[in-house]
């Protein structure tokens, strides 16, 4: 049995033996079971869900914090007088081969303020994006997708 499995069965547990079904108290049967499937690792045999589960919580916090920055930077620039702005187009190339990792990837990029994914090309190795604003050379922009996003991304999903 998976190990995500073991966990929900524990969180469900723990849920039944406090006789409160809340998401508050399934989120912390959730944490207390991450723990006992952690202590057990070598005896479960699956010491790489611990670290799966890191990478998509990693992957959560990135996207927030990227999230209210831009949502701070857009705000900013509506409110105050002025234009800040220097839209433009990236093509960032891709790391990305699977049809998972290049949606959730061009996903994220389109939900955080400011940028908009566009298209990808034909042979999957290029992603094109709007951005409202592109403050250093496009090179400085790709890495910052690259090494921010797509790597948080192909972390989890390989």
């Amino acid at each position: 049995m998976s190990n995500l499995l073991w966990n929900l069965l524990l969180a469900l547990a723990w849920m039944a033996m406090q006789g409160e079904f809340s998401a508050a108290n399934f989120l912390v049967g959730f944490a207390l079971g991450f723990l006992v499937l952690f202590f057990a690792r070598r005896a479960v045999g699956s010491p790489s869900y611990v670290r799966k589960v890191w990478q998509v919580v990693s992957l959560f916090l990135f996207f927030v914090w990227e999230l209210i920055k831009a949502n701070l930077r857009v705000a900013y620039d509506v409110l105050t007088p002025g234009y800040r702005m220097r839209p433009g187009l990236i093509a960032v190339p891709l790391d990305a081969r699977t049809d998972m990792e290049i949606t959730l990837l061009a996903n994220l990029i389109t939900l955080t303020p400011g940028t908009l994914s566009l298209d990808v090309s034909s042979d999957r190795r290029v992603l094109y994006i709007h951005s409202m604003y592109i403050d250093a050379d496009l090179e400085t922009e790709r890495n910052k997708i690259k090494h921010g996003f797509e790597r948080r991304v192909l972390e989890v999903l390989r």
